[in-house]
């Protein structure tokens, strides 16, 4: 098994997905890190479908994906729950709590071994910290923060450190695009 290590080759991964539009005759067509070749990919990990913390991060996210695609990224979510749940609260209304309409899929890690290979399984809960991992259009992991439970992360910050590792130069702190980069 390996372990996520920025800078090495994303663990790969094989998970089925519920997509946007999937009924429960279409759920579950599979997903992999090759369908990603050549792509930016972000993947993150969140505990529990139909929780308090995961809808705001995940609608955030979803709102914002045309901003991602822009810049050539995909994005995929993961949870260790199953496609069935993922699907039911992808079609339960943000009124009532869900997701509504969204943008991307959410993959199920219901092994719980892709969550365990890039390091954000609780394994005494069966559920995964909210990892939040950027991959290279080679493969190679560029980017990976894990917060607490009860912190949800920023679409913002996820986007400025996506096009902070796309310009392949010297970031400083803060840096947003249109600003200089450092001289070597």
């Amino acid at each position: 098994m390996s372990i996520a290590k920025v800078g090495q080759p994303a663990p790969d991964f094989k998970m089925s997905v519920a997509k946007p539009g999937d009924t429960a005759k279409t759920v579950g067509s599979k997903v992999s890190l090759a369908d990603f070749s050549g792509k930016w990919l972000v993947l993150f990990f969140y505990p529990l479908d139909f929780t308090f913390v995961c809808p705001t991060e995940i609608t955030a996210l979803s709102d914002r994906f045309d901003e991602f695609q822009e810049i050539g990224a995909e994005v995929l979510g993961v949870s260790t729950d199953s496609v069935y749940s993922h699907m039911a609260w992808m079609g339960a209304s943000r009124e009532a709590h869900g997701l509504g309409e969204m943008h991307f899929p959410l993959a199920s890690d219901i092994t719980k071994e892709v969550a365990r290979e890039y390091g954000v399984l609780i394994e005494d809960q069966g559920i995964a910290l909210r990892g939040l991992f950027i991959i290279d259009p080679s493969g190679i992991l560029q980017y990976g923060v894990v917060n607490s439970l009860n912190i949800g992360r920023s679409t913002d910050e996820t986007l400025r450190v996506l096009q902070a590792l796309q310009t392949g130069g010297l970031c400083p702190s803060d840096w947003k695009p249109g600003k200089a980069l450092l001289n070597a």
